[in-house]
């Protein structure tokens, strides 16, 4: 099994950066991929960024492409989202998620095993 507890989300202004942190438990977590999605209130669940359990793979929405890096330390049990150059329409509570299968591209969120419970971001035009 794997617990996944994200953090770092906050309220930073329009064109800042913030960094998000998903620290995960459990045997598997090294052999997982991992993704970020996103949820605006109102709206479904979208996807962010994915990284392969190697971090060798990585993809991204069209939307962050450029802006936002995952990345994932395995010694420290941990997956990072670095957001860069922030806008407003990126405001939205923050999950990360986890799998056993292997992550090919852009995935929906019914493909993820594993959630935290989501951090929120605030972007201030």
């Amino acid at each position: 099994q794997v617990e996944l507890v994200e953090s770092g989300g906050g309220l930073v202004q329009a064109g800042g950066s913030l960094r998000l942190s998903c620290a995960a438990s459990g045997r598997t977590f090294t052999r997982s991929d991992m993704a970020w999605f996103r949820q605006c209130p109102g709206k479904e669940r979208e996807f962010v960024a994915a990284i392969s359990w190697s971090g060798a793979s990585t993809y991204y929405a069209d939307s962050v492409k450029g802006r936002f890096t995952i990345s994932r330390d395995n010694a420290k049990n941990t997956v990072y989202l670095q957001m860069n150059s922030l806008k407003p329409e990126d405001t939205a509570v923050y999950y990360c998620a986890a799998t056993r299968a292997i992550i090919t591209g852009p995935i929906m969120d019914a493909g993820m095993e594993f959630w935290g419970k989501g951090t929120l971001v605030t972007v201030s035009s």
